[in-house]
């Protein structure tokens, strides 16, 4: 499952340590004025090397399309946008080869294809959402010519909330050889009511499974998500007036379906897997053996999954609206 959507289609490819990561897009409108320009700015946010926060891995991430448009824009066939990978350090790695590192898909990739690629973690890695991204800007431009607009935030990492907190638990946990987790909120402003459908095809329900098809993300909230739990009715209702809802618990989906108001999303991430701690683990020969992970991670994910959760939602949004436009027509 390599391919996302179904109006709007995104097909990724690449892993950490090949040649290249991208994306190949089909289903995009023609006539869209769309050059590098507009995906560079995502892509920036995403790359490492950009910060003490983030892993020291030097990669200048820039987009290339190869097709797709003329002169500038949209042509309505599939584009293909590349970035090479070009600050590879492979060896890092070597001993990794008959290891699985704790908390990666080592074990599971190994156990569903019998094959595996151990430089970094191959199509598992988190190098895979640039392509995701690249895609999410295409989306996103789509869905401001319909005055949709998706931004994300940090909301806490290991339950610190203040920026200047945040950093600090950041650097203490790589001192450390150690990493930590946090929180992240997503937001769709300007979406009409009437996007998604009822029963299996859910707006909320496409949006979960958007963001848990992200590596690092265990789990996800739409508008209040787990407080309701301990609500009465009379306090989750979000009550309508002549100008409209008084309020936003249920996060802009009632039925599966947008009501026109603000789509709140927040998801869980772990804490990175990767880590210079010492951990037991087991070869492929069925030893135990302890790891201290070495190359070039991230301590905290959350920074850099912020611009991959905005793209994941603006890839959901652009093909409900691609799919109402033709319910209407």
């Amino acid at each position: 499952m390599n391919t996302f959507g179904t109006n709007f289609r995104i097909t990724t490819f690449g892993e950490s340590h090949g040649k290249a990561v991208g994306a190949v897009i089909d289903g995009c409108p023609a006539g869209l004025a769309l050059s590098e320009e507009d995906i560079q700015p995502l892509l920036d946010r995403r790359k490492p090397g950009t910060s003490p926060l983030t892993s020291p891995r030097r990669e200048a991430d820039r987009a290339e399309i190869l097709s797709g448009t003329f002169e500038g824009r949209t042509t309505g066939t599939p584009i293909a946008v590349i970035v090479r990978n070009e600050d590879k350090h492979s060896a890092d790695y070597d001993a990794l080869r008959e290891v699985y590192r704790p908390g990666h898909a080592d074990f599971t990739y190994q156990e569903k294809y019998g094959i595996r690629d151990h430089r970094g973690g191959g199509r598992s890695s988190g190098r895979e959402t640039v392509g995701r991204v690249a895609a999410g800007a295409v989306a996103m431009k789509v869905l401001s010519g319909k005055g949709i607009t998706v931004t994300g935030r940090i909301l806490s990492v290991h339950g610190k909330t203040m920026p200047a907190e945040i950093e600090q638990e950041i650097l203490a946990a790589k001192n450390a050889g150690d990493s930590v987790g946090g929180m992240v909120e997503i937001l769709a402003r300007g979406c009409p009511a009437g996007l998604g459908d009822p029963v299996f095809g859910k707006l909320d329900a496409a949006i979960a499974g958007a963001m848990m098809g992200i590596g690092a993300v265990k789990g996800v909230e739409i508008g209040d998500g787990f407080a309701v739990a301990g609500r009465c009715g009379s306090e989750n209702n979000d009550p309508m007036t002549k100008d409209g809802f008084a309020s936003n618990h249920a996060g802009g989906i009632l039925g599966g379906i947008s009501s026109g108001q603000d789509i709140v999303v927040r998801i869980a991430v772990k804490p990175t897997p990767s880590i210079a701690k010492l951990q037991k683990t087991r070869d492929i020969h069925g030893n135990v053996v302890e790891i201290s992970v070495g190359g070039r991670h991230d301590p905290c994910i959350v920074p850099r999954i912020v611009p991959v959760a905005e793209a994941m939602l603006a890839l959901v949004l652009v093909d409900c609206v691609l799919e109402q436009e033709k319910y209407r027509a």
